[in-house]
């Protein structure tokens, strides 16, 4: 596994070396528009996935209010198969009429592939639809939040991402969402 980060950061300083060759005086940004270029950051990118670490899930944007991203660690020793059946465990905990004003329209887990080698799942949450802004902005329709998650090829981690799919702010609903299920994942020996 080092061995992989050894070998993308020895491609990035190579790449560093030749592309800042020639030039008196090269500033960081100069330097990094020229690796970005000529692909050298994209071998970073691609070289890390091998590393067991959860790190395909797109990050929430800069300033954004409907979007949370976190990281879970997941106990010294622990098996995939039991990360996955953990937090199959805390998912099916999750109340079907929400919880904390949150999600009183249900949930559906859309997609699992949490057990296969892939190690990613996609929930589906729904607000109730019955509030000012839902029956505002969007017909009376429940407003619908995506949870995706990913879990490392060794179990050693799970990445998570909820999302808004419309609006610029969830009042606070995607952090609610992950606050509760984290604290299920604490109590099985998990860093959250």
């Amino acid at each position: 596994m080092m061995m992989n980060r050894s070998l993308a950061l020895f491609a990035v300083l190579a790449t560093v070396a030749t592309v800042t060759s020639g030039y008196s005086t090269t500033s960081r940004r100069n330097a990094f528009c020229k690796i970005a270029t000529t692909g050298a950051a994209a071998l970073v990118v691609s070289g890390s996935s091998n590393i067991g670490v959860a790190n395909a899930l797109e990050m929430c944007p800069v300033k954004s209010e409907n979007c949370v991203t976190t990281t879970w660690t997941a106990p010294s020793g622990m098996s995939k198969a039991d990360a996955a059946s953990a937090l199959k465990d805390a998912l099916n905990a999750y109340p079907q009429e929400g919880q904390g004003d949150v999600d009183g329209g249900g949930w559906t887990l859309v997609e699992d592939n949490l057990s296969s080698s892939a190690g990613t799942a996609r929930v589906e949450y729904r607000s109730s639809g019955k509030k000012f802004f839902a029956k505002a902005f969007n017909g009376g329709k429940p407003f619908v939040d995506d949870l995706n998650i990913e879990l490392a090829n060794d179990g050693s981690s799970i990445q998570l991402r909820s999302a808004s799919r419309i609006g610029e702010s969830d009042f606070g609903v995607n952090k609610k969402r992950i606050e509760y299920l984290a604290a299920a994942m604490k109590a099985k020996g998990f860093g959250v």
